[in-house]
């Protein structure tokens, strides 16, 4: 059988070049993301990375991955060259997954 997978609309942002978002900062504050060496005075985008705790074990985001977060809060990095190729941008949605 085969198998297409169902539109979802999830928030993204890519780390260490973007801001990041109060559900990434709501994370690190729960202890389920760490960053490292992400001053911007000291460290280039090559030396910053984040270890984001899963169900599936410790996963690392290095300097301009996406960290994605899906439809049930959970958080994720991904490949750049990956995302392009997944997601394309949705303009005038808004979500509030500490609500959900």
């Amino acid at each position: 059988m085969k198998f297409r997978k169902k539109p979802v609309i999830i928030e993204a942002f890519r780390f260490y070049v973007d801001p990041m978002p109060d559900w990434f900062s709501y994370k690190m504050i729960n202890s389920e993301a760490i960053t490292y060496n992400c001053d911007y005075r000291r460290f280039t985008i090559d030396e910053a990375y984040c270890v984001i705790r899963t169900l599936e074990g410790d996963m690392v985001a290095n300097g301009g991955d996406y960290i994605i977060q899906g439809v049930n809060g959970e958080i994720y990095p991904c490949n750049p060259e990956i995302f392009e190729k997944t997601y394309e941008a949705v303009e005038g949605v808004e979500i509030n997954w500490l609500n959900n």
